[in-house]
């Protein structure tokens, strides 16, 4: 699909905290302040279909990061594989480049042309020992507006799983390595970011551990399978919005990657009371602006003060046997 025909699918949600900006007719001329109406940040949530085409994957986020600069976002997020999905291990492996290679070279210059802040999902980085393992890092990458890289966060929870009846067959451990930690949230335009990727959705103390450091903002860059995220998605990034009250911002893959794989799609952004307020849909590719509004995410939490009430750690490690409740 031409940048020239790609629509933009959004779901336009209640909260006043997030918003979603169409594109129609003559807003493709019209101006847009960096800020909402509001004075708040905006933020671009993008989704992809990429292939083994890195040239023509690299084209297609170009088309949606000029759009997004243009109506006015400060910064951009883009899926995990936004870089290309290769067709087998093999293939996946042959692709990869170092954070000095061409892919992510082209991606720094393009932040700073647009002066425009990347969320650069999960890039496939070659391993520390790379001629003797032959194994690949799922790395977030942030990118400040001058092209420089001011934080990676290697995906530390890898999707191993198989359901037959579901259709679900993904080793990622075949050709990744597990990231060695988390990092700390880092400063942007639009707030702190907690970076995650993915399957790491699926473990609630990793996204608390990112709240208790400071994120404002939960990122996990996705590519879903159908099957689970039709069944998963939506449900688990509103739990991790309202575990944590934070905003999530979850940028997708969507459609047909190549014969053996698709992806989900439904990029989404949810508010920190648990809201879906941006939505990309689940057939193509697009974007949609997201404003963060700050104050909205401390008033919940001065309302809720979950951390004030949530018991320490050894608390909840040390479970009583039944009829032993209150004894030392």
């Amino acid at each position: 699909m031409s940048v020239s025909v790609l629509r933009l699918t959004v779901r336009i949600g209640k909260s006043l905290a997030l918003r979603t900006l169409s594109l129609h007719g003559s807003e493709r001329t019209r101006p847009r302040r960096k800020m909402s109406a509001c004075g708040h940040p905006l933020a671009a949530l993008c989704q992809l279909s990429v292939t083994a085409d890195k040239p023509a994957n690299l084209s297609a986020a170009r088309g949606l990061l000029e759009e997004a600069k243009r109506r006015g976002a400060l910064m951009a997020f883009l899926p995990e594989a936004f870089d290309y999905i290769g067709s087998s291990p093999e293939e996946t492996l042959a692709l990869s480049e170092t954070l000095e290679g061409d892919t992510l070279t082209q991606y720094a210059r393009l932040a700073r042309t647009l002066d425009l802040w990347l969320s650069l999902g999960g890039f496939h980085e070659r391993g520390p020992d790379w001629e003797a393992e032959r194994r690949v890092y799922n790395t977030h990458v942030v990118v400040n507006n001058q092209g420089q890289i001011v934080s990676t966060y290697r995906k530390c929870h890898l999707f191993d799983v198989e359901i037959p009846e579901k259709g679900v067959s993904l080793k990622e451990s075949a050709f990744a390595l597990p990231g060695p930690s988390m990092v700390a949230p880092v400063q942007t335009p639009v707030g702190k970011l907690g970076l995650g990727v993915c399957y790491d959705l699926r473990f609630p103390e990793f996204s608390l551990a990112l709240e208790k450091s400071g994120a404002e903002i939960l990122t996990f860059p996705s590519a879903f399978t159908p099957a689970t995220g039709a069944a998963h998605w939506e449900t688990l990034l509103r739990a991790r919005a309202i575990e944590n009250q934070c905003y999530v911002l979850a940028a997708a893959q969507v459609g047909r990657h190549h014969r053996g794989r698709s992806s989900y799609g439904h990029a989404l952004a949810v508010d920190p009371w648990g809201a879906v307020t941006a939505d990309c849909g689940g057939e193509r590719p697009g974007l949609a602006l997201v404003e963060v509004d700050l104050e909205k995410m401390r008033k919940v939490r001065r309302s809720m003060p979950l951390p004030e009430h949530r018991r320490d750690a050894a608390f909840y490690a040390n479970l009583v046997s039944p009829g032993q409740e209150g004894q030392d």
